[in-house]
């Protein structure tokens, strides 16, 4: 009896070690380091809204963001300065979105999202208006840009009423035409198909 007892013990302490050194393998793949928090993670952005200087939180947006992120973008779309968004979509994409937030309110959201092997979208861009103009819609765009790089995206394209500012951060000119995939996916859902009037500007990373 006392050898199967000790037997027995023996054999959990080896599943035990197995158990850690998996457990360790596994953090050691699905973690980032250091470097790639980063870039990848948290970043903040220092603003002055007139009310003295503070500091925003730029992340990946969580689920619980969903819904103040459709109030955010569809405000906008009420407009006509977007695509309005449904919840069911935009929970279907949040790994697309990043936000800006200020004591866990969020001020701005912006999304990438892939269409093809070599082409990409920023798109819902959206800052709400006391927080215009202080450089949150830039790093947010940055911020998409990156992670484009990182998924070994080619080309990002933008449809915008604003092309100034995309130009400014290195887009260019496009013909709408050669983005079907944008076309027949997203346009054809726009009160203004086809006549569009927005502007469609590219960048090649």
């Amino acid at each position: 009896m006392a050898d199967r007892a000790r037997y027995a013990a023996k054999s959990d302490g080896k599943k035990c070690r197995s158990l850690l050194r998996g457990r360790n393998k596994f953090d050691k793949l699905f973690s980032f380091s250091h470097a790639q928090q980063k870039k990848y993670g948290n970043t903040e952005i220092n603003i002055n809204n007139g009310k003295g200087r503070n500091t925003l939180k730029t992340r990946k947006a969580v689920i619980s963001d969903i819904k103040e992120i459709q109030k955010l973008v569809n405000e906008f779309a009420r407009k006509e300065l977007m695509i309005p968004r449904a919840i069911n979509e935009l929970y279907e994409n949040v790994r697309d979105f990043v936000v800006a937030e200020e004591n866990g309110t969020i001020k701005g959201v912006c999304a990438l999202h892939v269409l093809w092997e070599d082409l990409a979208e920023v798109r819902s861009l959206a800052v709400i208006k006391e927080y215009q103009m202080l450089g949150i819609g830039k790093q947010l765009v940055k911020r998409c840009l990156n992670e484009a790089k990182a998924l070994g995206v080619k080309r990002v394209f933008a449809l915008t009423y604003q092309p100034l500012f995309f130009k400014k951060l290195g887009f260019t000119d496009t013909d709408k035409a050669s983005l079907p995939q944008k076309i027949w996916g997203d346009c054809v859902r726009c009160p203004k198909f086809p006549e569009c009037d927005e502007h469609a500007l590219i960048i090649h990373l």
